[in-house]
């Protein structure tokens, strides 16, 4: 392994003192960690803040074994420190990186094939909001739900970094996409990012709306983090042979639904968790993301939305806001 000379023995770390809410986030002094073969050591500038972190602190989703029990799934900054193995990075190299863990700190180790370029142009909180929210739509919207330009998406949570996301890689891509949010304010963000159609789900009937705008067909892929009665309802929202992908629970894993319309309709009803999910397939994504997605990073005809940036210290305070529920688009963590 090698590594600057200059890095400090010891860190800033956020750390879970305990299962429980936003103020169980507390620093703590901790080793820097060294990386082992084949990854590499970034000195953290940003780190995003997403949904599965308030799961941890909660106590509702550990990480999976050999990870760090720190928080933090997505981060950019400079590489510091190279495991053996390691060919494409380089020391000074600027990377925004998928972590399994361990992203609420001043370093962080990562396999080096799960990090990929800061695209031109990024500060790094913005690059720092990008991994795993586009690491989730390109595996799970167009590889499990196999969305095709011409084809209509249905995006639930549209204004959440995931869907702002997806939103704008898939009418990018040429697909057209339908969005629900809960306010007016949401839906407009939503509509500004390429949706032809929003649907505020607290004042209009999304299933029947999705039905008229695609005169009749229903949408061929549903990418849905909500659960409970959506799930139901997705299958009369979904086209004839449409792809339905969940990728989380926000009212609830379990709902009373008629499966019939399962085999009536031909639906595929699939869902996947990233972060258990081995190097090596998280090394594919990456590939595909670069080969496909960056250049439209690079453009910026797609980019990560901003919604609030808190200093590392300050991390009580974006949990707040995303457990609060108003937030549009990342939450970030300056770390610099």
């Amino acid at each position: 392994m090698t590594k600057r000379a200059s890095l400090p023995e010891m860190m800033t770390a956020i750390a879970i003192t305990e299962p429980g809410g936003p103020m169980v986030l507390k620093p703590e002094r901790r080793p820097v960690p060294v990386p082992k073969a084949g990854e590499i050591l970034i000195k953290v500038r940003a780190a995003g803040v997403n949904r599965p972190d308030v799961s941890q602190r909660q106590g509702a989703y550990p990480p999976p074994p050999g990870a760090s029990d720190l928080p933090g799934l997505e981060v950019a900054g400079e590489v510091v420190g190279l495991g053996d193995g390691v060919e494409r990075w380089r020391e000074n190299d600027i990377v925004t990186a998928l972590a399994p863990g361990g992203g609420y700190a001043e370093y962080c180790v990562v396999p080096g094939s799960n990090a990929l370029p800061v695209p031109h142009g990024f500060t790094f909180t913005e690059a720092a909001a990008i991994p795993e929210t586009f690491f989730t739509v390109w595996h799970n919207v167009f590889e499990r739900g196999a969305l095709k330009p011409g084809e209509t998406l249905l995006v639930h949570g549209g204004s959440s970094g995931i869907g702002t996301t997806a939103i704008q890689l898939a009418a990018a891509l040429g697909s057209t996409v339908i969005a629900t949010a809960g306010s007016a304010e949401k839906c407009a963000a939503c509509a500004g990012l390429g949706a032809i159609r929003t649907i505020n789900y607290r004042e209009e009937d999304y299933v029947a709306a999705v039905k008229e705008e695609t005169g009749g067909k229903g949408a061929d892929v549903i990418l849905d983090m909500v659960g409970g009665d959506y799930i139901g309802r997705n299958y009369d929202a979904a086209a004839v042979d449409g792809r339905i992908v969940q990728i989380a629970f926000l009212k609830g894993a379990r709902a009373e639904t008629d499966f019939t319309k399962l085999m009536v309709k031909r639906l595929t009803h699939t869902g996947s968790t990233l972060r258990p999910r081995t190097v090596e397939f998280k090394a594919h994504i990456a590939a595909q993301l670069e080969r496909k997605v960056w250049p439209l990073l690079a453009e910026r005809r797609v980019a990560p939305v901003m919604d609030m940036i808190y200093p590392l210290k300050e991390v009580w305070r974006a949990h707040e806001r995303m457990e609060e529920g108003d937030h549009v688009g990342k939450i970030v963590l300056d770390v610099a």
